[in-house]
């Protein structure tokens, strides 16, 4: 592993000059001044000076070469839709949206709130921002009106863009009421929504003064040139929300110049992406792996990049194959989950189509299993890489490197740390570092390299208390996951060690779930924790306690309050935070001071001891847990 420990060690102890030949890889409209300005701890500003721009280095440095290739392959099974884009036809559907949004007054500095499907507007106006200097903050879907309306709020954009309906699995999603209700909730709404009418839903209504027609503004900007706002590289470019161990979602803000470099540098060194070629990731524009790789990453390497808008089994398990096949696809990007899924299909599928330009399959989302990762790379017959990050660093934290050199993979391991990030595994008692297989925090000593979070939306404040303050005596990042190094260096994450739980990729606070559960009437007071799941990594399990008793008399009453909580779940943050079961206790375990137990009852929900039981208060409330957990499983 010379080439790659190099490569590596270069990154980190020559950290402006390695910056700096990467830097190369974008283009610069004015040089940066300096690679690295790290005066204030922990905020580091990136290639200091430089003015760039994202769309820029997306879509218009591409068009001279380029143009007449595609750039964008939009593929739909829930509508049997499909649509290619060149370069040149994307830059003409980017500077059309852009003049529709600058027409709503939004410039420089303001923010645009997007809730869209997977269609191929959402990418444009992620685009049309990013050509503005105007910052996107995407909210994924699948969250409801209160997610989306404490986002509005948090953010506070100008405008807001949206669609009539997505689909999912041939059933209409419906997204213009809860839009509306969203408006009706926040406290600082924005003052114009645009809509993409895909005629899904032919009964949603409009406002009149604030819903507007995105058919209509664009066919009165047809022709419509938008010059490239240059922006400082240390400037915003989006703000993506990411759970927290509150119910306060956090912005992570991400800047322009170290996102673009870091991006590039990825897609040639980890992704080994090529121009001209094709790249399928199969995630959603509303997650961070949306952002880097199926928006900015593929496009600033000048590939064609993927949008699909349907599952990975329908219309049968081979579609995904199919498109690889379809498509020369020479890069693909997907879940541990989603090999979960495809794991219980026939592999009949994996054969059928012609896979040899397929160069590598790159997992990430959450732990991933040897048993599957080795399925996936034997059914495949391709490389399956393994890697680990997170929406806080934008790009890879743990991967292999096939660009720089081919190291063997290990099954169930992300291999080792990506360039630029000096990592620790962390001893929690005393900081100290974990020798090989020792389990410890991960962790990254400053600077975080380009692309990583430069703060938190309108908070530095809590920037710095939630990611640089779990060691007293330490300034380290901390990535609030378990790791262990075995003897040859390869890294293996463990799982969390906050209260965030990880479903099938998506994180999701327990404190956000408790309030949701909460928000049912009958309920008093909830613990929810995140338990194992063999398809999704984890599940949200909840425990609650309920004021009237007489509603949960009967197993039948039980039955049907469960069912009243998950709905409120799903009004209050979508079907993605549903329980996987809701028990009934009268007391939940707690410490003396009131600190609720929430590992001990994960480790009763996983079948594993409770650990320190000194300072619980009631030891008759943790057997109310395991008699609950018995009733469920018998």
């Amino acid at each position: 592993m010379g080439a790659y420990q190099d490569f590596h060690k270069r990154s980190i102890d020559k950290r402006d000059e390695f910056w700096a030949e990467q830097a190369r890889l974008i283009d610069w409209h004015q040089p940066f001044e300096r690679v690295l300005d790290y005066s204030r701890p922990p905020f580091a500003k990136w290639f200091v000076g430089g003015l760039t721009n994202l769309c820029h280095n997306a879509v218009d440095r591409h068009l001279a070469e380029r143009g007449e290739q595609k750039a964008l392959i939009y593929i739909s099974t829930e509508t049997g839709q499909s649509r290619t884009y060149t370069y040149r036809e994307l830059h003409a559907e980017v500077n059309r949206c852009a003049a529709v949004i600058m027409a709503q007054g939004v410039a420089k500095g303001d923010r645009v709130l997007i809730y869209m499907p997977m269609i191929p507007e959402a990418v444009f106006a992620m685009l049309a921002c990013a050509r503005l200097g105007a910052i996107h903050s995407v909210v994924f879907g699948g969250f409801a009106s209160h997610s989306l309306a404490s986002r509005i709020d948090d953010a506070r954009p100008k405008l807001m863009i949206t669609a009539d309906a997505g689909m999912r699995g041939g059933k209409a999603i419906a997204y213009k009421h809860l839009v509306d209700e969203a408006i009706r909730l926040a406290q600082h709404p924005p003052h114009a929504v645009i809509i993409v009418n895909r005629g899904i839903d032919k009964d949603f209504a409009t406002v009149a003064g604030r819903d507007l027609d995105y058919a209509e503004l664009r066919a009165q900007h047809m022709d419509t040139q938008v010059p490239v706002t240059w922006l400082e590289s240390s400037e915003p470019s989006y703000i993506l929300y990411t759970s927290g161990t509150t119910g306060r979602p956090k912005g992570v803000q991400r800047d322009t110049g170290g996102h673009a470099v870091a991006l590039a540098a990825s897609m040639k060194h980890i992704y080994c992406g090529h121009p001209g070629e094709t790249m399928f990731t199969t995630s959603d524009i509303g997650w961070v792996v949306g952002h880097s790789y199926i928006v900015y990453g593929p496009l600033i390497r000048g590939m064609a990049s993927i949008l699909y808008e349907g599952l990975p089994i329908r219309p049968d398990a081979g579609i995904w194959w199919k498109i690889v096949a379809e498509n020369k696809v020479t890069v693909m990007f997907s879940s541990p989950t989603a090999a979960r899924v495809l794991k219980k299909q026939d592999p009949a599928y994996l054969r059928k189509y012609d896979l040899s330009l397929l160069r590598h399959l790159f997992l990430a989302g959450e732990p991933l299993d040897e048993p599957t990762h080795r399925w996936m790379a034997e059914s495949l017959g391709r490389p399956v890489i393994d890697h680990y990050w997170q929406t806080e660093t934008g790009w890879p934290i743990l991967t292999s490197a096939p660009g720089v050199e081919q190291t063997p993979v290990k099954y169930g391991s992300p291999s080792f740390p990506a360039f630029g990030y000096d990592l620790r595994l962390l001893r929690e008692t005393d900081a100290a570092e974990a020798g090989p297989n020792e389990k410890g925090v991960v962790a990254i000593v400053p600077p975080l390299p380009p692309g990583c979070m430069t703060t938190v939306w309108g908070d530095d404040e809590r920037f710095v208390e939630t990611y640089f303050t779990s060691f007293r005596d330490k300034l380290v990042y901390t990535t609030f996951d378990w790791g262990i190094r075995d003897a040859e260096g390869y890294h293996f994450i463990l799982g969390r060690t906050d209260d965030v739980i990880n479903v099938a990729g998506h994180r999701l606070g327990t404190r956000e779930i408790e309030e949701a559960v909460q928000a049912h009437p009958n309920i008093a007071e909830v613990a929810v924790v995140g338990v194992a799941d063999q398809l999704k990594g984890q599940m949200p399990l909840a425990f609650a306690v309920v004021k009237d008793a007489a509603r949960i008399a009967t197993p039948e009453l039980r039955r049907e309050h469960e069912k009243e909580v998950m709905e409120t779940v799903d009004k209050q943050l979508g079907a993605i935070a549903r329980p996987a079961h809701v028990h009934f206790v009268t007391l939940l375990p707690k410490t003396r001071s009131g600190k609720l137990l929430r590992r001990s009852i994960q480790a009763l929900a996983e079948g594993r001891d409770p650990g320190d039981l000194t300072t619980i208060e009631d030891p008759a409330a943790l057997d109310q847990i395991r008699a609950a957990l018995a009733a469920a499983s018998a």
